[in-house]
């Protein structure tokens, strides 16, 4: 019975254990299941505030507006480019029928990320543009009816064909013409392809185009239609050829118009600064419009760029530009090409010779061959676009296999939206990294300090005026706060001159004949003395200005000898010479540049041989100085101060690894100094203190003399 009963019991325990063990698993199921979906909230939970957390980094939200559910393509435009990481590479192609080599941007716009409405990441694709090969079709050529003030011919294609372009060839030179193209399928329904074009070619200018482009269309016959009213008849050309449009067709580049202002320049330079949307745009040219009639100048395009701890004028571009008319007939090639800049900030320079500056009226920015973005959108729902995040790497999507066959797809157009600014520059994680504030400055051993006016907090560009350059040495520059904290800087060497207005030349006798050279020229000697505003100002250029039309004089400029020694005997030193000449009484003298050395007085001797002509009148003189600015980051609320004057000074040795990427490839808020409040400091109450010391010291080892002589006196006597 007990056997039974521990049988059964055995059974009725195994039967327990059995169910126990399928309680038991069940359990264990129920358990992993918890486990897995504990699991899975946690890596959720963390996936969700890791993107919460990586959403945090970014600096620009941006709405998407999709085309429809699917295949969406969207350009790339100027905001995502100012905003995003930019492009660092560029490749040219060089394509048949085209001037210039097509330059295409690649690798940039890393950390952009797409998100639907419920904050899930949407993989998109960066679709760069097709290689064109264009291929040309020549048309049979076919007379058209001349009239009085035109003329021209018509090409037969022999079938309707999707064309972007004419090229003609075997048209005597030299012409330029006035031409409208037209494009039709039936010859009965024509469509205006080009409502006003310019065809030339100039063998003297060395300046040729024979080719037309359009919008892409479908047509079999093309009409050109000379302007004959200006000019003469031209003959038919020995071909007409059309592009026909292959998938590999460009489109045509991104372009932008830039704000730009006047700069001060030298006579017969004119200076512009051009402000672009950001740092690092793939810009391939620079394109300039005037109004006016013929040009023919040089024009250069700089930047500034980071050479041993300084920013140095770098050349991106050089060009000529030309704009002809003929009659009324205009044609012109104002672009500069240009390497893409690094600044937000470019110089533009045009040598104007004796004409006055152009009349501009435009200048924009081209760009490169860009990507499209291809992403597919989940339904036709706002999405939103993230980016501003550098140190984001960029996205690897399986997406990626089906890149080939992307081309074969049909896509609809998605468009972008407004764009917030979530996290300002000057809180962003780039900025925070940099030290904010550097080393103790002992404000004592400076001679000057003068106070940096108020500005926006971040990155700042002060320009260094006359005074600053006269009394330091460049290198004893410090900028501290309140606290006298250095704050890091990097000084920026710039192109466009400084210039400063002197007095008006001042006549004077004629120095001694050994002071003068010991020679004596012929004819009369005017003397007029110059001023200048400070002693020991770095070398500048002298401009001259004078109502003359007719006249040649020999000019010189003459430093007298060091005021400050007065037991120095008479002596000159010429330091320059020159011819200045102008034979047109129609126009005015063109001013007068002469380059001065460094100079420790305030006043030099302009010497001008007269010859047997009446005084040459001068009417103003100004010289131009180099220009600098101190490139700095200015702390949120900070008062600053800018100290000079101590010549035993090194330059300061910042830490380049974590300044220059904050204070280069940015636009930087330029602000300049007040009128001159010089303070004395330091070395300055040292030498007073010292000088003092000297006197008393003097006085007393006098009385002690005199005491000293009074006593040998009295003793000599008894």
């Amino acid at each position: 019975m007990r056997l039974q009963t521990e049988f059964d019991a055995g059974g009725s325990g195994g039967k327990t254990i059995f169910r126990a063990g399928a309680c038991y698993s069940r359990n264990r199921v129920r358990a992993v299941q918890l486990a897995i979906a504990w699991a899975m909230f946690i890596l959720a939970s963390g996936h969700g505030q890791s993107q919460q957390a990586q959403a945090d980094k970014f600096r620009y939200q941006r709405a998407i507006v999709p085309g429809g559910t699917g295949p969406n393509r969207l350009e790339i435009d100027v905001a995502l480019l100012a905003a995003a990481s930019p492009f660092r590479e560029f490749s040219r192609t060089v394509i048949e029928g085209r001037q210039e080599p097509a330059i295409i941007a690649k690798g940039g716009l890393g950390d952009v990320r797409i998100y639907d409405a419920a904050n899930r990441e949407i993989p998109y694709l960066l679709v760069a543009p097709p290689m064109p090969e264009p291929r040309w079709s020549e048309g049979r050529l076919l007379p058209v009816a001349a009239t009085k003030r035109s003329s021209g011919f018509e090409a037969d294609l022999g079938q309707s064909i999707r064309i972007d372009g004419l090229r003609l060839t075997g048209i005597p030179a030299p012409f330029l013409k006035r031409v409208r193209l037209e494009g039709s399928g039936d010859r009965s329904r024509w469509t205006v392809l080009v409502e006003e074009g310019t065809l030339f070619d100039l063998p003297a200018e060395k300046l040729k185009r024979l080719e037309l482009e359009f919008a892409p269309g479908e047509y079999r016959y093309l009409r050109l239609t000379w302007d004959d009213s200006a000019s003469a008849r031209v003959p038919l050309p020995g071909l007409a050829s059309a592009r026909i449009v292959s998938a590999g067709s460009l489109p045509l580049p991104l372009r932008t118009p830039l704000q730009f202002r006047p700069r001060a320049g030298e006579p017969g330079v004119s200076r512009y600064r051009l402000h672009l949307p950001g740092a690092n745009l793939p810009v391939t040219a620079v394109e300039l419009a005037c109004s006016g009639g013929n040009v023919l100048r040089q024009a250069r395009v700089s930047e500034g760029r980071l050479v041993d701890y300084r920013m140095v004028p770098e050349l991106l571009g050089l060009a000529t530009l030309w704009h002809t008319v003929l009659g009324s007939t205009t044609t012109a090639e104002l672009r500069i090409p240009i390497t893409a800049p690094r600044e937000a900030e470019l110089e533009l320079a045009i040598k104007n010779g004796d004409n006055p500056p152009l009349d501009l009226t435009r200048i924009s920015a081209i760009f490169a061959y860009l990507p499209w973005i291809y992403f597919e959108s989940p339904g036709k729902e706002p999405l939103t676009a993230r980016f501003g995040n550098p140190d984001l790497a960029p996205p690897q999507y399986d997406l990626e296999a089906s890149r080939d066959a992307i081309a074969k797809l049909r896509t609809v157009e998605a468009h972008w939206g407004e764009m917030h600014e979530e996290k300002p520059a000057v809180e962003s994680p780039a900025s925070n990294a940099l030290p904010a504030a550097g080393a103790l400055l002992d404000v004592g051993s400076f001679r000057y300090a003068r106070k940096i006016p108020d500005g926006k907090p971040g990155l700042n560009a002060i320009r260094l005026d006359p005074a600053v350059l006269a009394n330091s040495r460049m290198s004893d520059l410090r900028i501290a706060g309140a606290d006298k904290r250095q704050i890091p800087y990097l000084i920026e060497k710039q192109e466009e001159p400084i210039t400063v207005a002197l007095p008006s030349p001042e006549k004077t006798a004629a120095p001694t004949a050994r002071a003068a050279g010991g020679k004596q020229a012929s004819g009369s000697v005017s003397f007029y003395r110059l001023r200048l505003p400070y002693a020991n100002l770095p070398a500048a250029r002298l401009v001259l200005t004078t109502s003359a039309r007719v006249f040649r004089r020999e000019m010189g400029v003459l430093l007298e000898k060091n005021p400050y020694h007065e037991r120095q005997e008479p002596w000159t030193h010429r330091m320059v010479s020159a011819t200045w000449s102008h034979a047109d009484p129609e126009t005015p003298a063109p001013p007068l540049l002469l380059q001065l050395t460094s100079m420790q007085t305030t006043e030099a001797l302009l010497v001008v041989e007269e010859g047997d002509n009446s005084p040459l009148p001068l009417e103003s003189a100004s010289i131009l100085l180099p220009s600098y600015r101190l490139r700095f980051f200015r702390p949120a609320g900070a008062s600053l101060v800018l100290y000079y004057g101590d010549s035993n000074l090194e330059a300061p040795r910042y830490d380049l690894a974590l300044l220059a990427p904050h204070l280069v490839g940015e636009a930087a808020e330029e602000i300049t100094f007040g009128p001159e409040n010089l303070s004395v400091l330091g070395k300055a109450a040292k030498y007073a203190t010292q000088t003092i010391i000297f006197w008393v010291i003097l006085g007393l080892a006098v009385v002690v003399l005199l005491a000293l002589i009074a006593r040998l006196v009295r003793k000599s006597a008894i």
